[in-house]
Formats: structure tokens, C-alpha cells, sequence
């Protein structure tokens, strides 16, 4: 095992504080849980509105997602975990998390598609009939599908994010806004600290003794032997009726994601030769009108409200970099590609423990392992 020895860089009381690198979703559910531990804590932030936590449109769909193998343990962990992980945020902020389990429904052609899906199993075989009772007006295009009744949502773009800052300042979390990290500082092998410009553009080093890199699909220019590679995605949101959607639609290339309010997200392009290139695309628009258009025909109509993009941290297997790193002293918690939200609540308990070792339970340390930064 790789440098894969829990670090306990102290308590907060005249102790050297955690750097979490990457004040996005990862980096705030990390700096949250260590400070509920009573570590000292210091998030260095670039731009958290690039953060993904701020573009993905927060489903909880493990099993709606297909996924299979290590993940989808991983992603059940997380799901089962998400409840009391929400609780521990609004009880620390006073602010509420959005958090909806409304279910998720996965259209298909055709029944023989539903059945060979790879999480079928965990779900509802729905035949038209009853895709229509639980999608009014879904398109006509789709025969059967698959109601996961455990799967669901949370509004992180305008709930959870907020929430988690606050959650973080009350427990006397640092912010560093406007500060990018440029390079990690080392001997032998031993993390010392990072070299940053500040938002003056000022240069300067921090000294720490530990830290998360969690720059999600910018972590591999820190430390360029990380697999993880930027996969665009375009969004956008309709105000549609308060009540004319329950269930998020999970439909091949486009999911519609209703919020309590009537908002409806819209997702998203997968683009993995835009590398960093910032912007809406005509083409990625249109795909996802289509995609309106074909799962509930009568949203084509409401009113659009936002277009946004982003860039998912993605790796060889789509499963993240959890643990340790080619550094000691720096812990990963990067590479989530489109389940970042699923996976928060696990994350910050498995990075939380492993910088923090008092009270690890025997599934910790296996987990980190499946998911190790060096497994491919």
C-alpha cells in the first residue's frame, strides 16, 4: 500500500491546520467533518463557483446511475449514509440541505432493455402503463421502466453548498478565497507545505504537515501522476410548475432533476475532448433540448432560467481517488467524475477517519483500498 498510513496532524487547540486544497464540494464536506473531530482546518480556494458542487444538478442515484461493482457499494454506502450526514450539516448551520427522497424513474424502449439493466434488480419494472402513472406526460417514446423509490436529490447548488459554508464557519473552519495553489512542497517524499498566489497575485508558501488535495478535475495539475482528466458538461434549468414533476426522469444523455419550487435541471453534455474549454455550445444545447423534448414533450415549453457548464474530475473507471497519494502527508479525495454529490457523505467519513484514526470502524480501511489512486 502506497503511503497509505493515517496521518493525525492534531487537535485544534495550538495545532498546525489541515489544508484542504479546493473549497468545492469535497473540500467543504472534508473541512466539515475534520472540524467536527476538532481538528484544526484551513480550505485554500481558487474559485469555488467553478467547483462542480456548484453545476451538478444533485442526485443521489446509485441505482438509477447503473452503476455496478466497487462503486455501487460505495454509492449504496453513501445513499444510506446521506440522511444523518444532512442532519449533522443543518443542525451546524441552521440552514436546510434540500434533500428530497423523491425516487427516480429510468425510462427504456423497451421491456427487455429494462431487464438487462445492471442495477434492475434494486428497482420497479414499470410497463407503460405504469411509467405513465408516475411521469405524466412522458414522451411517447419510451414502453417500460425502472422506479428506484430509494434513490433521490438534494439542491446542492442552492442549498447544500451554502449550507456546508456556513456549517464549516461555525466550527471555526479557515477560508483562503482567491488563493491558487501552484505547487506542493516536499522532501523526501514528505509533504512540507504548498506554494500559493494569493488573490494580490502575491507568491508565498504555507507550511502543513497534512492535507486533501480535492481540486476535483483540476487535481492532476498538482500532481500530474493522478489519472483524472476534465469531461465537460452542459446544463441548464426551466421554471416549470410547482407539482408537475415528482420523480427525477434518469433518461440515456439527458435526466430532469425537479426541484420542490418547479425548477426543473437539465443535464448535461458529456464532452471529453472539450479538455478546459469554458462556454455553451450550440451543439451541447440542442442535444439537451432533445433530450426535453423526448422525455416529457410539454417542458419544451417552460421558460428557460439558467445555462451554466462545467467540468467533471474523471478517472480510467469513473471511481474516485480516495487515501493516500504518492505524497505522505497528502490524502486524496478526488476523481468522483458524475457521482461527487452521491459520494460526499462517504467521503468526508473515510477521509475524515484516515486523518483522524480515533475510532476508524473495520470498513473504513477497505474501502480506501478499492479505491486507491495507484489501482490501475
Amino acid at each position: 500500500m502506497t503511503n497509505q498510513v493515517a496521518i493525525n496532524p492534531g487537535r485544534a487547540h495550538g495545532a498546525q491546520p489541515v489544508l484542504i486544497l479546493g473549497g468545492g464540494l469535497m473540500g467543504l464536506a472534508i473541512a466539515h467533518q475534520l472540524a467536527r473531530r476538532g481538528q484544526a482546518v484551513n480550505v485554500l480556494s481558487r474559485r469555488r463557483s467553478e467547483a462542480a458542487g456548484f453545476v451538478a444538478a444533485g442526485m443521489l442515484a446509485p441505482h438509477a446511475e447503473g452503476l455496478s461493482g466497487e462503486l455501487l457499494a460505495l454509492g449504496q454506502a453513501s445513499l444510506a449514509r446521506i440522511p444523518g450526514w444532512v442532519a449533522q450539516i443543518e443542525a451546524d448551520s441552521g440552514l436546510k440541505c434540500g434533500l428530497r427522497p423523491c425516487g427516480i424513474v429510468v425510462p427504456f424502449a423497451s421491456a427487455a432493455e429494462r431487464d438487462v439493466y445492471p442495477t434492475a434488480a434494486w428497482g420497479e419494472a414499470l410497463d407503460r402503463q405504469g411509467l405513465e402513472q408516475e411521469l405524466h406526460g412522458i414522451g411517447p417514446g419510451w414502453q417500460a421502466g425502472l422506479l428506484f423509490r430509494q434513490d433521490g436529490q438534494i439542491d446542492n447548488r442552492r442549498q447544500l453548498m451554502r449550507a456546508l459554508e456556513r456549517a464549516c464557519v461555525e466550527l471555526g473552519v479557515g477560508f483562503q478565497e482567491g488563493v491558487e495553489v501552484l505547487e506542493l512542497l516536499q522532501e523526501n517524499a514528505q509533504l512540507t507545505g504548498v506554494r500559493v498566489r494569493d488573490a494580490a497575485a502575491e507568491m508565498h508558501s504555507l507550511e502543513a504537515r497534512a492535507a486533501v488535495l480535492c481540486c476535483g478535475a483540476w487535481s492532476a495539475q498538482l500532481m500530474p501522476q493522478l489519472p483524472i482528466f476534465p469531461v465537460k458538461g452542459q446544463m441548464l434549468s426551466l421554471q416549470g410548475p410547482r407539482d408537475a414533476l415528482q420523480r427525477v426522469i434518469f433518461g440515456p444523455g439527458t435526466y430532469l432533476v425537479p426541484r420542490e419550487d418547479g425548477l426543473l435541471v437539465v443535464g448535461a453534455t458529456s464532452e471529453r475532448d472539450a479538455v478546459f474549454t469554458e462556454g455553451l455550445t450550440p451543439f451541447g444545447q440542442r442535444q439537451l433540448q432533445a433530450g426535453i423534448e423526448a422525455l416529457l414533450p410539454e417542458a419544451s415549453q417552460w421558460p428557460p432560467m439558467e445555462r451554466w457548464w462545467g467540468f467533471r474530475p474523471c478517472t480510467p473507471d469513473e471511481g474516485p481517488l480516495l487515501g493516500g497519494s504518492p505524497l505522505a502527508g497528502l490524502a486524496l479525495a478526488a476523481g468522483h467524475h458524475r457521482n461527487g454529490v452521491l459520494l460526499a457523505a462517504i467521503t468526508a467519513e473515510l477521509l475524515g477517519a484516515y486523518l483522524d484514526p480515533g475510532g476508524v470502524n473495520a470498513e473504513q480501511p477497505s474501502l480506501l483500498e478499492l479505491f486507491r489512486w495507484d489501482r490501475f
